[in-house]
């Protein structure tokens, strides 16, 4: 079993989420060829057809030659170096866990459940004090209101999540999620 350090040291690698993604998308072991391939398309920004032999060749030499083995020898994917296959393991599939991917254009869904935790604290203190403008609705009214939006932002919460996990989409969520200066 990995310590969460051995995984963040293993992980901190674009190139290396990036295999991780592409091991998850279909779930079945993979060529060394077609994943240098298709990491070039991504970390280029071109498609497939328009990787150079040389991109394909770099990214090809550094997965051999590091990213994988590393990957291979924390137990998180297998590395079959002589026949150049990559397979998926039990712990390729539970580490996700460990990468959110908040993009730079929007704040953590923490911060999010944080402040209506607070507005709905506001609105009780409100009801208890008998504001008049509280009064508007019912007490049960309010707390209908307040358990629809917690549980409407769950859902949209719980939907998004979905969609930034590894495996995911053609491309990895980073990647979706680039902020461009």
């Amino acid at each position: 079993m990995l310590s969460k350090g051995e995984i963040f040291e293993v992980l901190r690698n674009q190139r290396r989420r990036y295999v991780l993604h592409y091991l998850k998308q279909d779930g079945r072991p993979v060529e060394l060829g077609d994943l240098a391939q298709q990491i070039a398309a991504w970390e280029y920004e071109t498609t497939l057809q328009g990787v150079t032999p040389e991109q394909r060749k770099r990214v090809y030499t550094t997965l051999q030659q590091t990213h994988l083995p590393k990957m291979d020898q924390a137990g998180i994917l297998t590395f079959d170096s002589d026949q150049g296959v990559i397979g998926p393991t039990e712990r390729t599939q539970e580490i996700s866990v460990y990468l959110e991917i908040v993009p730079g254009r929007e704040f953590a869904w923490r911060e999010l459940y944080l402040s209506l935790g607070a507005i709905s604290c506001a609105l009780v203190a409100g009801l208890w004090l008998d504001v008049p403008v509280f009064t508007v609705l019912s007490d049960l009214a309010w707390a209908g209101v307040i358990a629809a939006v917690f549980t409407v932002t769950a859902a949209v919460h719980i939907y998004h999540e979905r969609h930034m996990r590894l495996g995911h989409g053609d491309q990895p969520p980073e990647l979706s999620y680039r902020v461009d200066d």
